[in-house]
């Protein structure tokens, strides 16, 4: 058993180390992606109001649109493209963002997107965007399936799994399946 042990702290130790970066990417965008209902994660969303005169839809063409964007101050944005959901709403896209138009009021509400730092490439990651990351992610889940096993018998007495291990593995364990029957029970 000494032998095991020994080997079990070397994985966990080397895996630990290996896959800390992995660990913290993955736990910080889990922690911002539980939230979704909350706020945009991967994106900073800012809203302004805009008030234009009425324009004639049958007038609305590219030019007059980068001609709204210029007196909006929004000249520096990019136009993209334009279309009409509804017959009086104008929809605009730019860089970033867009623009929504009522025809008959001139109200209009500009919406712009901008990348949270840092945060917005961790929930990349977190979606798997490709295959090879796909695969290394896979071995990282094996790895911390590996983590948790090794680190249930790394220390011994009344610290281990004999003494107050067991009981907070267990409560630990207890936790999502308690969540899981009266998730079940209630919906």
């Amino acid at each position: 058993m000494k032998k095991i042990r020994k080997w079990l702290r070397i994985i966990h130790r080397d895996f630990g180390y290996f896959f800390f970066g992995t660990t913290i990417i993955y736990s910080v965008s889990g922690i911002a992606l539980n939230h979704l209902n909350d706020w945009n994660p991967s994106y900073k969303i800012t809203i302004e109001e805009i008030q234009i005169s009425p324009p004639k839809k049958e007038d609305i063409n590219e030019e007059k649109v980068i001609a709204i964007l210029k007196n909006n101050g929004l000249d520096d944005e990019t136009y993209k493209k334009h279309y009409f959901p509804k017959a009086e709403t104008l929809k605009i896209f730019i860089d970033n963002g867009s623009i929504i138009i009522d025809l008959t009021s001139g109200k209009g509400m500009v919406e712009k997107l901008e990348k949270r730092f840092l945060l917005h490439k961790m929930n990349y990651l977190h979606y798997n965007p490709n295959v090879w990351w796909t695969w290394f992610s896979d071995i990282f889940a094996g790895a911390l399936i590996i983590l948790a096993i090794s680190g249930l018998f790394l220390l011994r007495g009344k610290n281990g799994m004999r003494g107050r291990g067991i009981w907070l593995t267990a409560v630990g364990m207890a936790i999502p399946i308690m969540t899981l029957l009266f998730t079940k029970l209630w919906t």
